[in-house]
């Protein structure tokens, strides 16, 4: 079997991470709401971020948790996807105080420029609704990996209670077209894009360093 097909299936079955974190052409952080640690060299190389922002990001993210579980204990569920220092927040808390202590805590965090806060005040999610959270990323995950126009590497993909939050640093053209392919998969209910924008010509830029994965 091929590493292409490999990674289709296993991405299909759902063995993808649950952890998290879109502004298409809005500019940097705001989100748009729609209806409905580094793998590697090779993924290293093919990621659109420098390589130092990559190990900060990679370090946002064991820090929260970290204080996350100082501070929070278990009362809370709550998952963290940074990305060029942009933190996502998903998951659960029992009040608004909780939540809004979450984001305010994580803003303190060393290097972090900013926060997406999607923490629903609500009971924990049952395990169906997990397993289909999962099954819906990696559904979504083999789709951009078959499609020849996008390159895989470019977007972070975080599923909760049926929304499907993208990240990434991408042209407005991929993240149209991203957006057209999560809204098309079975059990998304609307799609969140916390992407950085750039231009084609950057993309082009980009390229010689960013091969299709």
């Amino acid at each position: 079997m091929n590493q292409s097909i490999f990674k289709r299936r296993l991405l299909a079955a759902g063995f993808t991470a649950a952890v998290v974190v879109g502004a298409g052409s809005l500019t940097a952080c705001v989100p748009l709401v729609l209806g409905g640690a580094a793998a590697g060299t090779a993924m290293v190389a093919t990621d659109r971020r420098t390589s130092g922002a990559q190990l900060e990001d990679e370090g946002i993210e064991l820090r929260t948790l970290s204080r996350l579980r100082e501070s929070f204990g278990t009362r809370v569920r709550v998952s963290t996807v940074s990305f060029n220092r942009q933190v996502l927040l998903t998951g659960e808390v029992p009040s608004l105080q909780d939540k809004q202590a979450v984001e305010d805590m994580v803003k303190t965090i060393q290097n972090v420029a900013s926060v997406v806060n999607e923490l629903g005040v609500r009971n924990s999610p049952s395990l169906a609704d997990r397993s289909s959270d999962l099954l819906i990323t990696g559904r979504l995950k083999a789709a951009i990996l078959d499609a020849r126009d996008l390159q895989s590497n470019a977007f972070k993909v975080v599923t909760e209670n049926g929304t499907v939050y993208l990240m990434g640093r991408v042209t407005q053209r991929e993240a149209d077209r991203v957006t057209g392919i999560a809204r098309s998969i079975s059990g998304v209910q609307r799609v969140v894009r916390v992407f950085e924008t750039i231009s084609e010509d950057e993309l082009r830029r980009l390229q010689p360093a960013s091969g299709k994965s």
